[in-house]
């Protein structure tokens, strides 16, 4: 299709999920396999976790069970009916979706001073990888081998990385389908991304490129998902294209330190975060979602070179939307925010509530970072591909 346009102009409102709690709703993941298709996966500022019906999105069941925030959610590529989690608790947790209040069927844990602030699963479902806040003058990432279990019932540790970040590793995503290549963004403005089939840490890393601010979010794109978004979190935007590795041409596709004033709005509208991004395979473009912090969503379509407004979403959130997935096969858009509220949007939909409203303000217990850049703190020299 030559524009999102057509997609995403006539969406609307078809049903809202009006909580009995003020808890932020942090994350939201989608299955990826076959298996419980019909649901999808919320982590709340609560620390509780929630399964909900994809298509009505009444209540299914909830896991309790993290001690500090739970900052993602994702279902398994590879076994549908387990969904991971990763918190600030130190731990990544597995959960058996087809047993809804039960405990985590895994505990995954590293050395006991980490804490988490990041994590993926790889497109193949056999390798967890954490980011840690910074512990001293170091920050890891961690890897575990999810099908493989220690006599505690913790996964198997498969080994640690400790060189290539200098501050807490903010963003780690595996490539869709690439099981070994992954991504990882930190507030020391660097992205790193490596091929884990290369073994150790020096050898696996094959480029670094710096945000100049600190990484948010991270999303793969492109026709041959070989371009790498990067939004930080004072606004930046970067899309790097990683198929020029081995050329001379520069990797940089588009490049600003506050990518707000790339986006004409109406008068009227604001653009005061983003969200992240996602790459939409049939439509073949990348879609980068912001809002305003009175509720309003933005539908944004990035490329190599300019990023513009596709459509703008009104009368549904009342606060920052913190996340959102494209659900492909259902044809509608996910969003979750501060207001509590999951929102499911569609072409021509017709409101229907579900739940009970209660109130909007909320604590959330997960605050936003704001330390700032450190430039040029690495611990050791590194080619920097801009």
């Amino acid at each position: 299709m030559d524009s999102l346009e057509g997609t995403f102009k006539n969406l609307s409102i078809a049903r809202r999920l009006q909580p009995d709690d003020p808890s932020y709703i942090l994350d939201l993941t989608l299955p990826s396999g076959s298996g419980r298709s019909d649901l999808l996966a919320v982590s709340c500022s609560n620390q509780a976790v929630r399964l909900h019906s994809r298509d009505t999105l009444r209540l299914w069941g909830e896991y309790q069970g993290h001690t500090g925030a739970v900052f993602g959610v994702r279902f398994s590529p590879s076994s549908p009916d387990l969904l991971y989690t990763g918190s600030a608790d130190g731990t990544v947790r597995c959960w058996d979706i087809r047993r809804p209040g039960s405990s985590a069927t895994q505990v995954f844990r590293s050395d006991p001073m980490h804490s988490y602030c990041s994590f993926d699963v790889s497109c193949n479902g056999r390798v967890l990888c954490a980011g840690t806040e910074q512990v001293g003058e170091d920050s890891f990432l961690v890897f575990w081998d999810s099908r493989m279990e220690a006599e505690d019932k913790g996964g198997r540790l498969l080994g640690v990385y400790s060189e290539t970040h200098s501050d807490d590793i903010t963003a780690v995503r595996f490539h869709p389908s690439q099981a070994d290549r992954l991504a990882s963004g930190a507030t020391d403005g660097l992205v790193n991304v490596f091929d884990l089939s290369l073994g150790e840490e020096d050898d696996a890393l094959i480029t670094t490129c710096n945000c100049e601010s600190s990484a948010s979010a991270l999303c793969w794109s492109g026709k041959n998902l070989d371009q790498l978004l990067c939004l930080s979190h004072d606004e930046g935007l970067r899309l790097w294209d990683l198929s020029r590795l081995d050329s001379d041409d520069p990797l940089t596709l588009l490049s600003s330190l506050d990518a707000r004033d790339l986006v004409p709005l109406p008068e009227g509208s604001s653009l005061d975060y983003f969200v992240g991004g996602t790459w939409l395979a049939e439509a073949e473009h990348l879609l980068v979602i912001g809002g305003s912090h009175s509720g309003e969503i933005h539908l944004l379509e990035c490329s190599g070179s300019d990023i513009k407004p596709v459509t703008s979403l009104r009368g549904g959130h009342s606060a920052t939307v913190r996340c959102f997935q494209w659900d492909s096969v259902g044809g509608a858009l996910l969003t979750g925010g501060e207001d509590g509220e999951l929102l499911q949007w569609k072409a021509g939909g017709e409101e229907i509530s579900v739940g009970k409203k209660g109130t909007l303000k909320s604590i959330s217990s997960m605050q936003l970072k704001t330390k700032a850049h450190r430039k040029n703190t690495t611990k050791r020299d590194k080619k920097q591909n801009v």
